[in-house]
């Protein structure tokens, strides 16, 4: 099985450094031009850099996923550049944040919005654009596995995120009579893979390098204060011992948004090396004593800087 989507065009919203620009890389190297979105103009840049350096088509979209009007204008951009829209991938999101506890209103409310108003208003009128000229295209949106399990410390990530599962669903079947397809990849921690964001923050993730409260910020100095989670020395608890990397997930959103996949719709991916799947009891053996994965397929290959970062 050869997977190709050339001839099809992919919308990529949040195409930051990590996940999204994985993402958008994998499009493009499976054959799609591909439109970066950020609300930073120099993100949406970078990745756009990375995939012409790989060989592939892309432009950048720049703005704001909450805001209709930045919205259409960025969709309209992409119809006249490249004249349709195949793929949208809804990746924008707000990480990190506090516990329920310590939240502010003012990034719950925004948090929250990003991941409300991106998902609806992007689905919106790419949906409609697909389904006014007979695409049969595919919309995957970017959970977390924090939406389908709680993690203290992330309040509002776990709402949005929760909130996306539902919103895939429903949206699956309101566009199903079209042939458009929706459908979830819900990530896990995954480790950087971009030579660029490695060489700025060093090489692993958070399975390398634990956080005392995990991807959220600090707690309250209180006196009545108890932990929300433990913060000695554990290893991590995966049973393949990697949660894997951007590529990884590339792989499989380019298999998703693929004519194979012609009849999934409604449905949630997962690449994490059976995080997800685990029992809360099970503690999986240290990564050191695990066969681990076959060997990684690269999708970003620019020689030497690779190597040298590895």
């Amino acid at each position: 099985m050869e997977i190709s989507l050339e001839g099809k065009v992919a919308l990529v919203t949040g195409a930051g450094p990590n996940i999204g620009s994985g993402i958008a890389l994998a499009l493009a190297r499976y054959g799609a031009k591909v439109a970066c979105n950020d609300i930073d103009p120099a993100a949406a840049k970078t990745a756009v850099d990375r995939i012409e350096r790989n060989g592939g088509t892309a432009i950048a979209v720049p703005g704001d996923v909450t805001d209709e009007e930045q919205v259409t204008g960025y969709i309209a951009r992409v119809l006249e550049e490249f004249g349709q829209i195949d793929i949208l991938v809804n990746n924008a999101a707000l990480l990190g944040g506090k516990g329920v506890l310590d939240e502010s209103t003012e990034f719950f409310d925004r948090a929250v919005r990003v991941a409300a108003l991106g998902h609806f208003l992007n689905t919106k009128h790419v949906g409609r654009h697909m389904a006014e000229r007979g695409i049969r295209g595919s919309i995957v949106a970017i959970s977390s596995s924090n939406g389908w399990s709680g993690s203290a410390g992330v309040i509002a990530y776990a709402f949005h995120k929760g909130g996306v599962n539902n919103f895939v669903r429903a949206a699956a079947m309101d566009l199903a009579p079209y042939g458009i397809r929706v459908n979830s990849f819900t990530p896990t921690a995954p480790t950087p893979d971009n030579p660029e964001l490695i060489k700025e923050r060093g090489a692993g993730g958070v399975l390398d390098r634990p956080r005392a409260h995990g991807i959220g910020g600090e707690t309250g100095d209180e006196e009545w204060r108890r932990p929300s989670r433990w913060t000695g020395q554990r290893a991590p608890l995966v049973p393949m011992g990697t949660t894997g990397t951007p590529t990884d997930i590339g792989h499989c959103v380019a298999w998703m948004c693929s004519d194979y996949a012609r009849l999934i719709t409604g449905c949630d991916f997962v690449v994490d090396g059976g995080a997800r799947a685990k029992n809360f009891a099970y503690a999986p053996a240290p990564a050191s004593d695990l066969a681990g994965p076959l060997p990684l397929i690269p999708l970003d290959v620019t020689g030497e800087l690779d190597r040298e970062l590895a």
